[in-house]
């Protein structure tokens, strides 16, 4: 087929519309209040990684002289960064108009935000305290003059830019830094049922006389700026350094990266905006964003609830699994059969207590796990610490690279060495993705395996919001693979073979090919074929050839695709048999879950990878067969369940327009009807 600029949407493009549905959460209405607020915040902190990542890397096939069309989908990168500054001053715009409409609607609830000029006799001693107090001790002020140039700022940092002016001499300026130490959002004294909130920037601005005494002027005003930096980390090639060393070293560089995007109160001077962009030499490739009064809307995801749970999420209660018990040990369960573990919906306990009886069981010799984003603080990481402290052989396969998440590996990497957990740093070239832990337990005199293989990091923060299938299994022939790619971490130069698990970089490609191979072999020969699937993102041209090929063949395709697709659905002559749905809503849809027909014995796994690039070539990942019947069943209720939906799915199509999906039949919404699916089984 020839290839054509309009077979593929370009991933950045495609992103920015994951974003816009992000942006849609915000602006429903039927979603509380205070969450709404929330998912501003989620876009906000979206598109700033976005910026850090994609835009950088942009940034840089342009600033190289490349016109960058074959990597970036038939799109010159020139030409790409313009539009993504347009759509972005366009959603940004949107999400200004949709914060003014949840802030009236805050009011109506008698939650009021105030600002600087709103503030009474009843605020102005309690404000002045807490100025005093908490805020003035830690402030960071820099004042600008013709002798010093703006010092490299903080990225993604917010500061006030401080105007004072006299009419007698020249202005001069200064900024104050928003520190991620202070307190976004400064509850005030309520009075009767009404609540009060001022944002540290306002309270800051009825503070500049107390910060600024020393200055004279005759006019004093602030408006906000900030500046997002390359996020890629640079590694240098000095080996007598240690990894945790380098890694360490980097993200602290990346502090001063190159600017990439720069972010302004559309209210400002415009002699105060050129002082500043030529003092702080931003380019004109670098993406320069008008915006509202208030930056680094990602701290919304802070905002306090004031006790006001009728404006939230009702809380679940996550599920026990039924068959699993805290009260016996995890390993006779899982001898007898395989169980699934389905964050949020189930409680991520049943991974920690596996960890802990394992750190505990004097027939338990070794442990191996991977790690890919730990929580701040972490049971698994306290667990396999322990293990070590009771003599097992526990190593540790940790990805140090895990963007942003860095610093807490880096931390817990070092206290898992000194406990002696032989610590796995990745293998060159490639992050390791893949999400999966083996123990051998000594059982009549022989070596047993226990273990899970999961989507999801094993990490207790996000399995509160994050959807992830994790299975928990003895099956000796999974287990066997799974150990053979733990021996691939210590001995990389041997590439092995597995029998039952697919395995990046080496196999994925060729196993899902070979899979998808067979579906369109079976609709050729009239026998029943499909393909179900289910990602946060694809983006391999690659893969998605493919799946046209097997849309022209007949195969019937369904893809629920929670983030970016460069997948055309629906097209004549290309991928008319390919339907794709995205779900946005109260938990982030993270699984990973592959299914094929088979000829009416649908062959499934779940996976820690997407079908993009990176997961396919240049990440260690797993894709793990599941071969539990009952859980078989599971999977295919569960993904019916979600393609289903009708109240939180979006089509994904040509025109990108996030419609959503409506239809006559009963209301559909997935995420709550998966947790009545899992109460009914408890019940059954």
């Amino acid at each position: 087929m020839t290839k054509d600029k309009n077979i593929y949407i370009n991933r950045e493009l495609s992103w920015l519309q994951f974003n816009a549905r992000v942006l849609q959460e915000a602006a429903d209405q039927s979603v509380p209040l205070i969450e709404r607020l929330r998912f501003l915040g989620i876009f906000s902190n979206n598109l700033d990684e976005f910026f850090k990542v994609r835009y950088a890397t942009v940034k840089r096939i342009d600033e190289a002289g490349k016109g960058g069309k074959s990597e970036l989908g038939g799109i010159k990168a020139s030409d790409l960064l313009a539009e993504i500054t347009k759509t972005v001053i366009e959603q940004q715009s949107e999400s200004l108009e949709i914060l003014d409409a949840i802030t009236k609607e805050l009011q109506r609830e008698k939650i009021h935000i105030i600002n600087e000029t709103d503030i009474d006799a009843d605020h102005h001693d309690f404000i002045k305290n807490y100025f005093f107090q908490e805020i003035s001790p830690a402030l960071v002020v820099i004042v600008l003059n013709e002798d010093v140039g703006v010092p490299e700022l903080k990225d993604s940092a917010a500061y006030l830019n401080v105007k004072m002016s006299s009419n007698t001499g020249p202005n001069k300026y200064a900024l104050i830094e928003i520190s991620k130490a202070m307190d976004r959002f400064i509850v005030l004294p309520s009075r009767g049922d009404s609540n009060y909130i001022i944002m540290v920037d306002d309270l800051l601005r009825y503070c500049l006389d107390d910060i600024f005494n020393i200055f004279n002027y005759d006019e004093i005003s602030a408006h906000m700026i900030k500046i997002t930096r390359d996020g890629e980390l640079d590694f240098d090639s000095d080996l007598s350094r240690s990894f945790i060393d380098k890694i360490s070293r980097s993200v602290k560089g990346r502090e001063s990266g190159d600017p990439v995007r720069f972010v302004y109160d559309k209210s400002i001077d415009a002699d105060t905006l050129s002082f500043l962009l030529e003092r702080m030499n931003i380019e004109s490739t670098d993406s320069i964003i008008p915006g509202g009064r208030y930056h680094n809307r990602r701290d919304y995801m802070g905002f306090p609830s004031l006790g006001r749970n009728d404006l939230l999420y009702d809380k679940i209660k996550p599920l026990p699994v039924k068959g699993l018990s805290f009260q016996e040990s995890i390993f006779k369960s899982i001898a007898k059969k395989d169980y699934l573990v389905y964050t949020p919906y189930h409680t991520f306990s049943y991974i920690v207590k596996f960890l802990r009886e394992a750190a505990l069981d004097p027939d338990v010799k070794t442990i191996k796990i991977t790690i890919y984003r730990l929580a701040q603080i972490s049971h698994v990481a306290s667990s396999l610490i322990n293990a070590a402290k009771n003599g097992k052989e526990v190593t540790v396969s940790i990805e140090l690279r895990a963007r942003f998440d860095e610093e807490a590996n880096i931390n817990y990497a070092e206290q898992m060495q000194d406990a002696g957990v032989n610590m796995l740093f990745g293998v060159t070239g490639l992050k390791v993705h893949c999400k999966m832990c083996v123990i051998e337990r000594e059982e009549n005199d022989k070596l047993v395996r226990y273990g899970f293989i999961s989507t999801g990091n094993f990490n207790e923060s996000t399995a509160k919001i994050y959807t992830d299938f994790t299975l928990l299994t003895s099956n000796s022939k999974i287990l066997k693979d799974v150990n053979k790619v733990f021996n691939f971490f210590e001995v990389n130069y041997v590439v092995r073979r597995y029998k039952h698990i697919i395995t990046s970089p080496h196999y994925t490609q060729t196993k899902l090919f070979a899979l998808i191979d067979k579906e369109i072999e079976n609709v050729k020969q009239g026998k029943p074929a499909y393909i179900k699937l289910k990602m946060n993102s694809i983006s391999s041209y690659k893969m998605v050839d493919k799946l046209y090929e097997a849309s022209r063949a007949g195969v019937k395709i369904q893809m629920i695709v929670r983030g970016l697709c460069c997948l055309v659905p629906g097209v004549e002559g290309m991928s008319e048999n390919i339907e794709v749905i995205s779900i946005i809503d109260k938990f982030l849809e993270h699984t990973r879950l592959y299914v094929f027909a088979n000829n009416d014995e649908p062959k499934l796994y779940i996976s820690s990878a997407d079908w993009m690039t990176r997961n396919i070539d240049n990440r260690v990942e797993v894709s793990c067969p599941i071969y539990d019947e009952d859980i078989k069943k599971e999977l295919l209720d569960l993904y019916d369940i979600c393609w289903n939906d009708n109240v939180k799915a979006r089509y994904i199509n040509q025109t990108q327009d996030n419609t959503y999906r409506r239809n006559d039949l009963p209301k559909v919404r997935a995420q709550f009807d998966t947790y009545n699916y899992y109460l009914n089984k408890l019940e059954g």
